[in-house]
């Protein structure tokens, strides 16, 4: 049977990479993002379908479920990937940016979990993109650490509440890689803005590679998929050594990172 997949935030990034490599597989594809005009086009290119979805909009989400519902007859794979970061000191961030984000990551999620889970059956899946920053909490973050620490919470919170239904919950925890990352930012600051920037930049895995890596992960039935090697090393390091012992070496890694970003990146031949 063929495999029917929704993915919010579908049109570029992490949420283009996943569908690519599905449609590559043979599963059909609806890619939901508020750019409609941009998910159209990824859609042709990609052999997917596109639907205008913004996951602020209750009303957005239940169309995408009446369409599902309606067309393919309910939804094996419901991918919640549409987020947006901000980024710069707590005490520089404006309550409309923590609101801004809290209702695209957090309640976004829990719009679309509460429209879909009536038409996925017994033996579906679905996947919450979080972050390694839902676990490791940088500094200049906060707004974007707690939205993807409640992402992580609302997940492993559903692997209890939706098991009796036969309906498996994944979430997945990628560090930085390159993306599209400037097009669903905001920043208290340059400073900030432009390091985070470099970061993703210069990110040496591609949301292709995060993709292959996710979709591999889902297929073993992996509850938490942790993307990037060294980032698990150090939430290891967190969950096992003493908390001041974890503070002091995650400070020597950030000064070892501002250094390398102030390195003028080498060209690319």
């Amino acid at each position: 049977m063929t495999q029917r997949v929704f993915i919010t935030g579908g049109a570029g990034g992490l949420g283009r990479a996943l569908a690519q490599q599905l449609t590559a597989t043979g599963a059909q594809v609806l890619i939901g993002d508020i750019d409609h005009a941009a998910a159209q086009k990824t859609a042709t290119e990609i052999g997917a379908t596109a639907i205008r979805c913004d996951v602020t909009s209750t009303d957005d989400l239940n169309a995408v479920a009446t369409w599902l519902q309606t067309t393919w007859g309910g939804v094996d794979l419901v991918i919640n990937n549409a987020g947006v970061a901000q980024m710069g000191p707590l005490d520089q961030t404006p309550i409309d940016d923590w609101q801004w984000i809290i209702d695209i990551n957090v309640l976004g999620s829990v719009r679309c979990a509460q429209a879909l889970a009536p038409i996925m059956p017994p033996g579906s899946q679905m996947l919450n993109i979080a972050s390694m920053a839902a676990m490791l909490y940088l500094p200049n973050s906060a707004a974007y650490n707690a939205s993807k620490a409640a992402v992580l919470a609302i997940s492993e919170t559903l692997m209890l509440e939706w098991e009796p239904r036969g309906i498996s919950v994944h979430v997945a925890c990628p560090s930085f890689f390159r993306t599209d990352l400037a097009r669903n930012m905001r920043a208290s600051d340059g400073a900030t803005r432009a390091m985070t920037t470099r970061m993703v930049e210069r990110a040496r895995i591609s949301a292709d590679d995060v993709a292959a890596t996710i979709l591999s992960g889902l297929a073993k039935g992996t509850p938490h998929i942790l993307t990037h090697k060294p980032a698990f090393k150090s939430w290891l390091f967190k969950r096992y050594l003493p908390f001041s012992m974890y503070l002091n070496m995650m400070r020597k890694q950030l000064a070892a990172l501002d250094a390398r970003l102030k390195t003028p990146s080498k060209s690319k031949r």
